[in-house]
């Protein structure tokens, strides 16, 4: 919370600085952390610039953003999430009507070009060369993920590790290469896990394709059967698999795959209703669209939750 408070106050100090808005013609924009370059570097500047409007970004892993909206420890205008999830937070605090999708990624596996495994991991689609899930499991490798009991992203690498080793037929595949579901060794904070990759904290990493391609790091596509992108594949396919967690409530729950679609909801707290409702059109016109794909970014997928 404290952080999420102190991005907010940082941006309008900012905005004081160069005198460009009122509190009152500022739009907040809470969304996921994998968002962060399309947002900061692409959405809000380009909506800022045509509306005249100061623009305030902050980003979290998505579950994590969810309840401390739905909480009211955090108060903002607009929020994109990926999954339907986060949203169902929100819905069930009664600060959404609707989530409609706005844009769709794939996972990846992304990769440190300076890493000494670099190589390996670029020839691994080649064919007879040692497949990444080989090149991941070697000693001394550090691979990075995000938190499971907060981020989307966290989750979807557990159930594509868990659908690659159904796919490639390698039992207990996915403990080999990400260990306790909570481990501590490879979980990072989703804002911070490709600026740990770049600067080689790790070699490899979970990634969203969109965020990968933002970041401009190179990575491996894998197949729709364990990329979570193709929501054909949700019903008998993506849901064989599955695991249980804690929340931050302490319940054990059970999850399931969900197709990696971006949605965009007007919160009914929004300070600044009006201008919620155009940054929102804004990301769904044929311009918030180049830009999504711009920045690696897929068309949106599926129907509008409700």
């Amino acid at each position: 919370m404290k952080s999420s408070i102190a991005a907010w106050v940082s941006t309008a100090v900012v905005a004081l600085a160069f005198g460009s808005a009122h509190a009152e013609e500022a739009v907040r924009v809470t969304y996921a952390g994998s968002m962060g370059v399309v947002m900061d570097q692409g959405l809000g500047p380009a909506f800022a610039k045509a509306n005249h409007v100061q623009y305030q970004g902050q980003g979290e892993g998505a579950y994590g953003m969810a309840r401390l909206l739905a909480s009211k420890k955090l108060v903002a205008d607009v929020f994109f999430s990926i999954t339907p999830g986060p949203m169902a937070i929100l819905k069930r605090a009664g600060l959404i009507d609707e989530a409609i999708p706005v844009a769709s990624t794939s996972m990846v596996i992304a990769y440190n070009p300076k890493s000494r495994y670099a190589s390996q991991l670029a020839a691994s689609q080649a064919a007879g060369a040692q497949p990444w899930w080989q090149v991941l499991a070697q000693p001394g490798l550090r691979f990075g993920r995000t938190d499971a009991k907060i981020d989307p992203q966290g989750q979807n690498i557990i159930f594509t590790m868990m659908l690659a080793e159904r796919y490639y037929q390698q039992p207990g595949l996915a403990k080999k290469l990400l260990g306790d579901t909570e481990n501590p060794q490879e979980v990072f904070a989703e804002g911070g896990l490709l600026t740990r990759l770049e600067a080689g904290q790790v070699d490899a990493s979970s990634g969203y394709e969109s965020a990968v391609k933002s970041a401009g790091l190179p990575y491996i596509p894998l197949p729709d059967a364990i990329n979570l992108s193709n929501p054909a594949y949700a019903k008998d396919w993506y849901n064989t698999v599955s695991f249980s967690i804690r929340n931050p409530a302490g319940e054990l729950k059970s999850l399931t795959p969900q197709p990696l679609v971006f949605y965009v909801a007007i919160l009914k707290n929004a300070p600044n209703p009006e201008e919620a409702k155009k940054f929102a059109e804004f990301a769904l016109s044929p311009q918030g669209q180049t830009i999504f794909k711009q920045r690696g970014y897929g068309q949106p997928k599926g129907e509008t939750l409700r």
